[in-house]
Order: C-alpha cells, then sequence, then structure tokens
C-alpha cells in the first residue's frame, strides 16, 4: 500500500501535499514525494525516508503552485533501497506527465515487453508504477490527435490504460499545462475518495486514498472514486469525470477495513472505526458458541489498529478491558518495515507491557491479524514475561495463507505463519495457550453491515482466491524469487554498512 493525494487549489497547494502525507504516513514509510505545477512547469521534491526527513524548509519553498499531487512509498514491487523508485515519476512525452500509484500490477512484466518492442519505451526501474506512467503516457500520445490533447483524449487514454492494465491501481497524475487526472482500476480494489472545500475564490478539490486526508485538509468528503472511472481537474478547476471501463464491479480489499486504513477515514461508504467495532463483535459471538472453556481475566489489546475491536468485544463477553502495552509513538509500523530482522528488533522497541495488567491473570490478547508472526511470538513472550498465567491470542482476520499481489507486501508464502499450519500449530508457534481467528464470512459481514451495499470483496490472503483472475502458480513463484533476490542484496547493502562502521 502506498498514500496518495491529488490536489487543485486556489492558492499554493505545498503545505496541503505536506500535511496531506503527514497524515497519511502509516500507508509508507520508505519514501515519500510532492511534486507542484506551476503553468506547464512542475516542481518536484522526492526521496528515501520518512515525510518529516524528507522535506526541509528549502525543498517547501522551491514547490510553487496552485495544483500538484503527492506519494508516500511502501515498497510491495521493485526495491525498498531504491531512491530512484520514490515516487511522484516522471515522463517528458507526450506534453510532461507525473504520476503517484497505490496498488500493484499483476503483467508488469508482461507490459515492459510489450513497452520495449511495441511502443518503443524503456523502463528503466523495477517499478510497476514507472510501467503503468508509461503505458498512460503512450495511451495518450496514441489518442491525441494533431497535437492538441482535449477532455475526450484524456477519457479514452484511460479507457487504454484499463484495458492493458491488470491488478490493483488508484492513481493521481498532472499533465503539464492542462490538469490533475485520477483513476481508479475497474475492480475497485485499491482505494480513492474525492472532496471539495468552498473558497472565497471558488472551489478547490482533493483526492486522496483516505477520507481522512480530506477531513484533516479542511475538505468535505464527496464520493469514492468508482471503479474504473478518471476525474480530471483542469488549470481553471473545472471538474469532470466518466466511467471509463467496459465492465467494473467495486472489490474493497478487506484488509484496509483490518490493518492498512486509519479508524477515523471512510473508504467506498465505510466508516473504518464501525468495522472493526463489528470485528470485535463477531469474534465475541465466536467464543461464546465454541469456546466457553476459556477462562480469560482481562481483555488487552494490541496497539493501535487492534483497539475497537478488542474494546467491543470484552463488551460484548462481559470482561475487563485494560491497556497492557505501552506504544513508543516515534517507532514505525513493523508489518511494514522492509527487513525481518529490522521487523523483529522493533517489536520490543515499539511496545513496552505494564507488568500489573498480567500479573497472575488469564489474559485475552486481540490483534488486528497475524501474518509472518514475528510480532505476535513476541508479544506472547512480553505477556508471559509481565506474569500472565495464561495467554489466549484473539485475530480479528482469519488464517492470512496466500499472499497479496495486489499491493501488501506478503507475496512469499514461507513468510506466512499460517500456510500449512493448522490453528494449534500456529498457536506453538507463536507460544499462545489458545489461538482464536475470525472466520472470513464473519469479517465480510462486519465491513457489510456498515454498508449493505457492497456485496464482494477482495480476499485473496485469505481464501487464495484472485479476483483479477491472472495469477497463477508461475506467477506467485516468479514474485518469490524476485523477493528472495531483493532480500540478499539489502542484506549484502547492510553487511557493507556494517564492514565500514567497523573499518572507521
Amino acid at each position: 500500500m502506498c498514500g496518495i493525494i491529488g490536489v487543485v487549489a486556489r492558492g499554493p497547494v505545498n503545505q496541503l501535499l505536506y500535511d496531506g502525507l503527514l497524515v497519511l504516513q502509516h500507508r509508507g514509510q520508505d519514501a515519500a514525494g510532492i511534486v507542484t505545477a506551476e503553468g506547464s512547469t512542475f516542481h518536484m521534491h522526492k526521496g528515501p525516508g520518512l515525510v518529516r526527513d524528507v522535506f526541509r524548509t528549502r525543498n517547501m519553498r522551491a514547490l510553487v503552485g496552485n495544483m500538484g499531487i503527492a506519494h508516500c512509498r511502501y515498497p510491495t514491487a521493485g526495491s525498498a533501497e531504491s531512491a530512484a523508485e520514490a515516487q511522484p515519476l516522471y515522463v517528458n512525452s507526450p506534453f510532461g506527465i507525473v504520476l503517484g500509484h497505490n496498488g500493484n500490477l499483476t503483467n508488469s512484466e508482461q507490459l515492459k515487453q510489450e513497452m520495449f518492442r511495441q511502443d518503443l519505451r524503456h523502463i528503466n526501474t523495477n517499478s510497476d508504477s514507472e510501467v503503468l506512467l508509461n503505458v498512460l503516457a503512450h495511451e495518450l500520445q496514441e489518442c491525441t490527435v494533431n497535437h492538441r490533447l482535449d477532455l475526450p483524449t484524456i477519457f479514452r487514454a484511460v479507457e487504454g490504460v484499463h484495458r492493458r492494465c491488470r491488478g490493483a491501481y488508484a492513481v493521481v497524475a498532472m499533465i503539464a499545462g492542462y490538469g490533475l487526472l485520477a483513476f481508479r482500476d475497474p475492480l475497485g480494489i485499491r482505494p480513492l475518495v474525492v472532496g471539495q472545500a468552498q473558497t472565497p475564490h471558488g472551489t478547490e478539490y482533493l483526492v486522496a486514498s483516505e477520507s481522512v486526508a480530506l477531513d484533516t485538509l479542511g475538505f468535505k468528503l464527496t464520493r469514492d472514486v468508482d471503479p474504473g472511472e478518471a476525474i480530471f481537474i483542469d488549470l481553471d478547476g473545472n471538474f469532470y469525470s466518466k466511467q471509463c471501463a467496459a465492465r467494473w464491479s467495486r472489490n474493497p480489499c478487506i484488509f484496509e477495513y483490518v490493518y492498512l486504513a486509519r479508524p477515523d477515514s471512510v473508504m467506498d461508504g465505510v466508516s473504518v472505526y464501525e468495522a472493526r467495532l463489528n470485528m470485535g463483535v463477531a469474534l465475541a459471538e465466536k467464543i461464546k458458541r465454541n469456546m466457553r472453556q476459556l477462562d480469560i481475566d482481562v481483555v488487552i489489546p494490541i496497539p493501535d489498529s487492534s483497539r475497537p475491536a478488542a474494546l467491543q468485544l470484552a463488551n460484548q463477553l462481559g470482561i475487563n478491558f485494560r491497556e497492557g502495552f505501552v506504544k513508543n509513538r516515534y517507532i514505525g509500523r513493523t508489518f511494514i518495515m522492509p527487513g525481518q530482522s529490522i521487523r523483529k528488533k522493533s517489536v520490543r522497541h515499539k511496545l513496552n507491557a505494564i507488568n500489573v495488567e498480567f500479573r497472575g491473570k488469564n489474559v485475552l490478547l486481540v490483534d488486528d491479524s497475524i501474518v509472518r508472526g514475528t510480532t505476535s511470538r513476541e508479544i506472547v513472550q512480553m505477556a508471559r514475561e509481565a506474569g500472565a498465567n495464561k495467554v489466549y491470542f484473539a485475530s480479528a482476520a482469519p488464517p492470512v495463507r496466500y499472499p497479496n499481489v495486489y499491493g501488501i507486501d506478503m507475496p512469499t508464502r514461507e513468510e506466512l505463519i499460517a500456510n500449512g499450519r493448522d490453528e494449534e500449530e500456529i498457536a506453538r508457534e507463536i507460544g499462545a495457550d489458545f489461538l482464536i481467528y475470525q472466520d472470513l464470512e464473519a469479517l465480510k459481514e462486519a465491513v457489510r453491515k456498515v454498508n449493505p451495499k457492497l456485496t464482494s470483496f477482495e480476499t485473496s490472503c485469505f481464501d487464495g482466491c484472485y479476483i483479477t483472475g491472472d495469477v497463477t502458480p508461475e506467477y506467485l513463484g516468479f514474485l518469490e524469487i524476485q523477493r528472495g533476490r531483493s532480500a540478499r542484496a539489502a542484506q549484502e547493502a547492510a553487511q557493507l554498512d556494517l564492514n565500514l562502521v567497523t573499518a572507521d
């Protein structure tokens, strides 16, 4: 996942984009970038690291203009260490285009070959986002007549992107001298919302991955960008939209509601907070139905995303809810850290147990999900060290048994603790006395209760059903090979750094 923002305003947008990235920092901590447009001129600054570290006052002063896009990156395809893959990405022909992308293309290797052999375009990185940018650029070039760009041409180009690209993509882009373009894949896997603000000088528009960015920046949520839809806002602030997919349906990634999104966001008509409360109710019902033998003294959430589910679970069971862990707010989210060794080391740096809440008690720990199991294992051990008598563990999501290929960093089967194990075996692996998983149908219903119009979800990491229909065992094997190469490269780079430090 990544965070994307696009804004067309009546005044300078650099501060809006910076503040918006800070709000969406949870969606990506690897790199950040902002591009503003001043007439036909782009101003760009980007780099590796957190938003607060990438931008300095001198950088912000150089980002002039009333229109811009921004991106915070969390690597799924490509390399976590490659500064060249920080977004937004730029291509100069035709017209000049910058683009930010959230998601992952499943046919990027095929498209690379097409780009080289048919479209005569060179892809310089391993980023699928660069592929997507060049597909858009080529389609704009093919659709343009007499070197002039108009609204029907732009929408035809997006139609061409939809025909060629497979996978998940929510996109913000700017075309030099024309305006802001945003669109979403025809299956609506990754989120994209649009809002507006009324000013004395006219209407301003903002599109973003999550509605929380609109709220904090003073924009009112208008609606979601529909799957397959494209919106275009020209330099004068005129808003246009069109459905550009021959067939489309709404299938939001259910993991957004479990973990990825902020609880104060609303996406595809669903309050993330309400959905997580419902997950807690469903877990409590399962415990009442099948696990009455559990002698639970206290329910403790693993901060932060599991707190609503844990609170509601405790209320439903009539058991005390307590905060047993204190979180260091200055440590990043362990799930999206690029290396396993970094991830494991950071767990105890991030959380510290309050011993009095554990000592002599049978504790039910509640987390949003269990992916690799590294964090869960460390936390169970922390609970035991704090004096817990028994440690039960509940996951608000079902077992993650399959790779995700649509923009979440879980592409290797061997890394998933639930792959090839039943619940009893997983409990032993993480050191818990008992393990409770959410049922998939109960999870779907927890989200659907908030918006009954949602009839389908992208749930491949739980059930192995890939909604794009093009994910084969060979493709998954290729991803695992690529991931292995990236991991080895990261280890070699870390060893080189260590050698240099030692040599000094």
